[in-house]
């Protein structure tokens, strides 16, 4: 006897149809292939364009500190919302249209809006796909559904940065952007195809049903004062601190040791993390679930720890590709553990999404000022100092997991 939508009890595993698994696969597929777009792109299209540095940087200023500022609002219109595929469906239409007026119209004031529109779009998007998620599957299946997530996204992100490379190299700078503008006419296609009755509202926000209301349980100020929550955030800054300046410092000294062969050796140290999230992110959700968050956690820090080690100590530029091989690993576990461990935290409170955006702050924080600091440290010290000072802030994180995080999988 099956058991309608509103009579399951929320920890009962959930089965959506095979179309609307396929739909969310595909959705996210093409989702990445239309953020690629906004990528380094910008930065090449506006040069050729006549921009001056001062002027690309400002827009591109614009994107981070709204998509910093908006983690938080994103998340809360995503829990306030109704029908998340509507929202994500907006958010899609919305970066279509910033991309073709970078292609159309490229001047200060319409790229400066249409810079702000893709910011804005995009801190709604993250916490749309992971609300569908849980929604479709429920709390107990969402770790293998994001690790399946995390693999087509790779997928895409990979394709579209060939397909759109090709495109600038063969046409024109300004192809890029309106390819982006086409791909998200599949975006749509594939999001069309997510059963919406199939998506259980409440489990998406990460509510659940109670006889007798609990204002306590439901409240922001108890979410923001939950100490795993907290613990997460703060060893989430420590991890982008360490991680988010690690490939473009490596860059510039791939550059300085061998600028023959440094566009290939970097374009290697990108696709080598990509394909190992695309074979393993799959496995890291079946994983989560039978080992625990916490021993993950550890082996991402750990991975992140030895890369720093690694650039400060090889001096071959190929062996430096390898080392990549760690990036992956963190990058797989970390494209899984990050919606999962909140959606862990966040159960039952109906505040899953702006608890994304709370971490998705401390994401942006981290990553603002690794950049800053590692480029001061290593202008002043040197690059092998950086990346030891990375390592360390890496090995700190470990430590913080180890010692203060708590285990947060939910069992049935």
């Amino acid at each position: 006897m099956s058991i309608a939508p509103d009579q399951r009890s929320p920890e009962e595993p959930r089965t959506p149809s095979r179309e609307s698994q396929r739909g969310l696969d595909w959705f996210i597929f093409f989702l990445a292939d239309v953020q690629t777009g906004f990528g380094p792109f910008v930065a090449v299209y506006l040069t050729t364009q006549k921009w001056t540095q001062v002027e690309i940087g400002f827009v591109l200023s614009i994107g981070g500190i709204i998509g910093l500022l908006g983690q938080m609002p994103g998340g809360a219109i995503v829990d306030a919302a109704r029908s998340e595929r509507v929202v994500a469906g907006c958010a899609v239409a919305a970066i279509g249209a910033s991309a073709l007026a970078y292609a159309l119209w490229p001047i200060f004031p319409v790229v400066t809006l249409a810079a702000t529109l893709h910011a804005l779009a995009s801190c709604v998007l993250g916490p749309a796909i992971a609300a569908i998620s849980l929604g479709l599957v429920g709390p107990l299946a969402i770790g293998e559904r994001l690790g399946r997530n995390a693999r087509f996204a790779s997928l895409g992100s990979g394709s579209a940065a060939a397909l759109m490379g090709a495109c600038g190299y063969l046409l024109s700078s300004r192809s890029v952007f309106l390819v982006t503008f086409i791909l998200a006419i599949p975006t749509l296609l594939s999001l069309a195809r997510i059963r919406e009755r199939e998506i259980d509202i409440a489990q998406a926000h990460g509510e659940v049903k109670r006889e007798v209301p609990d204002k306590r349980a439901t409240s922001v100020v108890g979410l923001v004062r939950q100490r795993p929550l907290l613990i997460f955030a703060g060893a989430m800054m420590l991890f982008q601190l360490a991680n988010a300046a690690m490939l473009p410092l490596m860059a510039g000294v791939v550059t300085t040791r061998s600028s023959q062969w440094a566009p290939v050796l970097i374009a290697a140290c990108i696709i080598v993390p990509q394909a190992i999230v695309a074979l393993c992110s799959p496995s890291v959700g079946r994983k989560a679930q039978a080992w625990g968050r916490r021993p993950l956690l550890l082996i991402a820090f750990a991975a992140l720890a030895i890369r720093g080690l690694l650039f400060a100590t090889v001096r071959d530029p190929y062996v430096l590709v390898m080392v990549q091989i760690f990036d992956g690993i963190t990058a797989a576990i970390f494209s899984v553990m990050v919606p999962l461990i909140v959606a862990d935290v966040a159960f039952g409170s109906g505040h899953f999404n702006l608890a994304q955006g709370i971490v998705g702050t401390a994401v942006g924080i981290g990553a603002s000022l690794s950049t800053v600091l590692a480029g001061y440290v290593s202008d002043k010290l040197g690059s092998s100092t950086a990346f030891m000072g990375l390592a360390g802030i890496a090995a700190f994180g470990l430590l913080m997991v180890w010692l203060v995080m708590p285990e947060t999988r939910r069992t049935a």
